[in-house]
């Protein structure tokens, strides 16, 4: 496991510095507009923030703790995640490094629940953390404060259900209130360790859930980290098989597909003494037929395992009672699966972005090309000519370079229209807006009693979250036809060589919206809605979806601001390259028009600049094919 991850993080360090060398020899070679510039930055912070994440759900008692111990913490020799009979993660706990923060457990109060707002809204605050070091030099204080993450405190009924983690009407939300009326609470909402671990500071996330019923009563989990995991652990128990809220959270929350595996744990409890050890693996071979068919999934997709003995086997160094406990087997999947489509994505991602920038490094190197051709083809036909053709020519570029000056001038008029409709953009997607529709639909919300009533304002919502986003679209291809309309014409009535203006799409934006509403839809169906209002877990559900609604737009917002800042960069350098050129044609002129004999030096240097421009071509093409060789290469052979 640790091999594989160091191979990856190669990978990803070599791809990381090819692209580091291409932007520098792109730099040097002045031809990073901030087009480029953009591009290159966006695919280095992927890179930078590229993360591996692994979700473990089950229901309580499955033994998720343990499993996570057994297959990345056994080396500390005793248990790091608190793991015992019953409940032990009563919140969602996330296992990460992020060297901005010292080694510590950060833990989310459960009266944020009482706030509109998600755990997701509290990230970027630090006054909302209660935050305890860890001790790296003492794994016993290490457990100890791992422990916290199974604290609870005793509240009375009308505060639980303030939290929504107390529906009377709602199985999956309802617990038994003690004779003083109190109940028993999460006392933590979310919990982050920022741990160094080998694999962590890789970039590896652990999340490990409190259980099924958490994934109604925090819907974060069902809207965002489930969904966004690389894989999916979902645990069963050997000797309890698939129960139906195993069902359920398989069918609604996760469901078959790439990175989603099923483990049986706990099989040690059916080994028995009194059988051969053929007996005990038929009838680990039968449960294990037994789940996939209850889950609709391969056989293959189901590993039986024992995580307790697993971590007592590597913790004691014996590599039978490992083999035994077939723990490794779950491992070279999880590993052999996760890697390879990871670094698939980032290939498809990164690819994109190569392309323009390469169109892009073209496009300089032959508008170059082109502008020394024509001064050296200009140099060429003053040989054996007399003054008089010279001063002709003198005055030709003068004309030349006033009417570029006054192209320029008209192109004022276009910038103009332009900031109109970028204007018109940003309003249309502004987060103002996006405010004042939530806060609608929350007013008509508190307004109705049952959940049915919600439906609408709901519906509206995100009718109106995806109207905007295609108004956006709209105008989004407006500016862009704009500039390629400018783009052309100036390119034709000059003869510069321009590349088409960078192109924007939100689409992948209105899909995230789709995501959302589904997942909604599927949380709060029409049945469901007319069975129970579920008014404290549906709003909080609405929380959620508003945090990630406004996350989305804010992301378009980001997406737009920087393409508008860039749109215009290509045409505003190839000015710059042009009017440098005219003067440098004019000056050139000039000068053999006062000294006849540099004529000859003046065409050999611009034939050598010619030269060394092709040269220029051909080594940034080398180092662009390092770049794709290091995104192409296996991670397993580096």
């Amino acid at each position: 496991m640790d091999h594989d991850f160091q191979h990856y993080g190669a990978w990803r360090t070599r791809v990381n510095d090819a692209l580091k060398a291409y932007r520098a020899a792109l730099q040097e070679a002045d031809l990073l507009d901030a087009a480029s510039e953009q591009q290159l930055t966006r695919a280095l912070n992927r890179l930078a923030d590229d993360r591996l994440s692994i979700a473990f759900v089950a229901e309580f008692s499955r033994g998720k703790s343990e499993l996570i111990n057994s297959i990345f913490f056994s080396d500390y020799g005793q248990r790091i995640l608190p793991s015992a009979a019953g409940r032990t993660t009563m919140c969602p706990t996330e296992l990460m490094y992020d060297a901005a923060f010292v080694p510590s457990v950060r833990l989310l109060p459960i009266e944020t629940r009482a706030q509109h707002l998600s755990t997701s809204d509290f990230r970027d605050d630090p006054n909302a953390w209660t935050v305890f070091p860890l001790d790296l030099s003492d794994p016993g204080r290490m457990h100890e404060t791992f422990s916290q993450v199974s604290k609870t405190r005793r509240v009375p009924v009308a505060k639980a259900q303030e939290y929504g983690l107390y529906d009377p009407e709602d199985p999956a939300v309802a617990a038994s209130p003690e004779e003083d009326g109190m109940i028993e609470i999460p006392m933590w909402r979310h919990a982050i360790i920022n741990f160094p671990h080998p694999l962590l500071k890789q970039g590896l996330v652990i999340l490990d859930t409190p259980g099924l019923n958490a994934i109604g009563t925090e819907p974060e989990l069902t809207l965002n980290l489930i969904p966004n995991a690389h894989a999916v652990l979902f645990i069963l128990g050997a000797e309890t098989g698939v129960t139906k809220s195993d069902i359920d959270v398989w069918r609604n929350h996760i469901g078959a597909g790439s990175g989603r595996i099923v483990v049986l744990n706990k099989i040690d409890t059916i080994w028995d003494e009194l059988k051969s050890d053929a007996a005990n693996n038929a009838d680990i071979k039968r449960q294990q037929a037994s789940v996939a068919r209850d889950l609709g999934v391969d056989e293959n997709k189901v590993f039986p395992v024992s995580a307790k003995k697993a971590l007592v086997a590597r913790i004691n160094n014996d590599q039978t009672l490992l083999g035994k406990s077939r723990i490794p087997a779950l491992e070279a999947a999880l590993y052999g699966e996760l890697i390879p489509e990871r670094a698939s994505i980032i290939r498809n991602q990164l690819s994109g972005e190569l392309e323009v920038l390469a169109t892009a490094r073209q496009t300089g190197t032959d508008s170059r090309r082109s502008r020394l051709n024509e001064q050296l083809d200009e140099l060429l036909s003053l040989r054996g000519k007399n003054q008089g053709v010279v001063s002709h020519m003198v005055s030709r570029i003068e004309h030349e370079k006033r009417e570029f000056d006054s192209s320029v001038q008209k192109l004022q008029g276009t910038r103009a229209v332009f900031s109109t409709l970028s204007a018109e953009l940003q309003t249309t997607i502004g987060m103002e807006m996006v405010h004042v529709q939530i806060e609608d639909v929350r007013a008509s919300m508190e307004a109705v009693r049952f959940g049915t009533g919600v439906r609408a304002p709901v519906r509206a919502f995100f009718d109106q979250a995806r109207d905007n986003l295609n108004q956006a679209n709209i105008k989004v291809g407006e500016i862009a036809a704009m500039m390629d309309t400018m783009y052309k014409r100036f390119a034709d009535e000059h003869g510069l060589a321009l590349a088409p203006p960078m192109t924007l799409s939100l689409d992948r934006y209105l899909a995230e919206i789709d995501r959302i509403e589904g997942i909604y839809l599927k949380q709060f169906g029409t049945a469901t809605l007319l069975i129970t209002s579920r008014g404290a877990l549906l709003q909080r559900f609405f929380d959620s979806i508003a945090s990630r609604v406004r996350r989305t737009f804010r992301a378009v917002n980001a997406d737009v601001e920087a393409w508008l800042k860039v749109i215009m960069a290509p045409i505003e350098a190839q000015i710059r390259q042009h009017k440098d050129q005219l003067k440098h044609r004019q000056g050139s002129i000039q000068r053999i028009h006062d000294a006849t004999d540099t004529l000859e030096q003046k065409i050999r240097a611009f034939e050598t600049l010619r030269n060394e421009v092709d040269a220029l071509d051909a080594a940034l093409a080398k180092i662009a094919g390092r770049v794709t060789a290091a995104l192409e290469a296996d991670p397993a052979s580096v």
